[in-house]
């Protein structure tokens, strides 16, 4: 299982930070994730793969002016 804040998500072998994102709706919004304490950008989702019992925190993005 993978920790997302307080949701626990199902984890398959081969999980990426890109597909764990895709299941969600508003997965459009996150520029950066932390992966058991390790900042991870989003051109680096596609290739980092999530280890089972991991956790991850969602950031999103600001943006103001």
């Amino acid at each position: 299982m993978i920790k997302m804040g307080d949701e626990l998500v199902p984890w398959y072998e081969g999980m990426t930070v890109a597909s764990l994102l895709a299941q969600r709706e508003d997965c459009h919004m996150y520029a950066v994730v932390r992966l058991n304490g390790k900042l991870i950008s989003n051109p680096n989702f596609e290739t980092t793969e999530i280890p089972d019992n991991s956790e991850v925190i969602l950031i999103p993005m600001i943006a103001g002016g």
